[in-house]
């Protein structure tokens, strides 16, 4: 069921399926709870199953010129709210990693598991920022040409031409954003202070889904930060890069399905 909050004024879109335990679902830059639609259908059948679009994509409304990680947590918090939920897995998709862990932080009584679905607990080099500046820039002078390049560069090179169907679903998808959307995303993810000492401290259990193709984020780099959490699971998909619930979505989803039931001790 398509439902919607006001936040701050401003609207909030998500999807809300099923019933059971709750699970709830965030995608990644320029993507939104579409992204999802065939693992919610599955899900359902277990879980009570939230897919939200976080601010400026999707059918949710731009909040602030800059969409912090703190602020993008709050809507989602409002959100779980809103359908009187008190406890619930969250799962992330890249820059939504970097939000479930926010809320993760924020809210750790309610928050029974995290899964950070080719995401990380770190925050962005100086290196990374640069080029989250450069990449604002792109954007401002030619936000299609960014889009349409960006989105084929998240896949396993040597198998993206499979994907074809998908990378125009999801540059579609992205089309619809305004720029305004893609810079306050940029800003967010720009300016995070990263979780690594929540990660370390946590006795939330924590699911990683790493690909060994992942050019975003390498797969050493989070096999590291798995090390952090006293409960750490791993899921490392060969031929696999950014995007795994697309390149393996079976293995994807029973891992995802198969860890919030173990949360929930079902």
């Amino acid at each position: 069921m398509q439902k919607n909050i006001q936040y701050d004024g401003k609207n909030i879109a998500y999807q809300r399926s099923g019933s059971g335990p709750a699970l709830v679902l965030l995608h990644g830059f320029l993507e939104s709870k579409a992204i999802w639609d065939e693992f919610s259908s599955e899900l359902q059948k277990d879980f009570t199953v939230l897919a939200i679009d976080l601010p400026g994509h999707g059918d949710s409304d731009v909040l602030a010129a800059t969409h912090s990680m703190h602020l993008m947590a709050e809507t989602v918090k409002a959100v779980i709210q809103s359908e009187n939920i008190d406890s619930v897995v969250i799962a992330g998709h890249s820059m939504g990693g970097y939000v479930a862990l926010q809320v993760a932080a924020e809210n750790e009584k309610m928050v029974e598991g995290v899964v950070l679905f080719h995401s990380h607990a770190g925050a962005d080099s100086e290196q990374a920022r640069e080029n989250r500046l450069r990449t604002i820039e792109i954007v401002k002078q030619n936000r299609g040409s960014f889009i349409m390049q960006f989105i084929p560069d998240l896949f396993d090179q040597r198998h993206v031409g499979e994907y074809a169907d998908k990378i125009r679903e999801l540059q579609d998808i992205a089309s619809r954003m305004s720029s305004e959307a893609i810079v306050a995303a940029l800003s967010g993810m720009r300016d995070r202070t990263g979780q690594l000492d929540f990660l370390t401290r946590t006795s939330i259990p924590v699911l990683f889904i790493i690909g060994k193709q992942d050019s975003r984020m390498p797969f050493s780099q989070l096999l590291q930060q798995a090390e952090a959490p006293s409960h750490s699971e791993i899921l490392l998909l060969d031929h696999v890069g950014h995007m795994g619930y697309i390149e393996s979505p079976a293995k994807t989803l029973q891992a995802l399905s198969h860890f919030t039931a173990r949360c929930f001790g079902r």
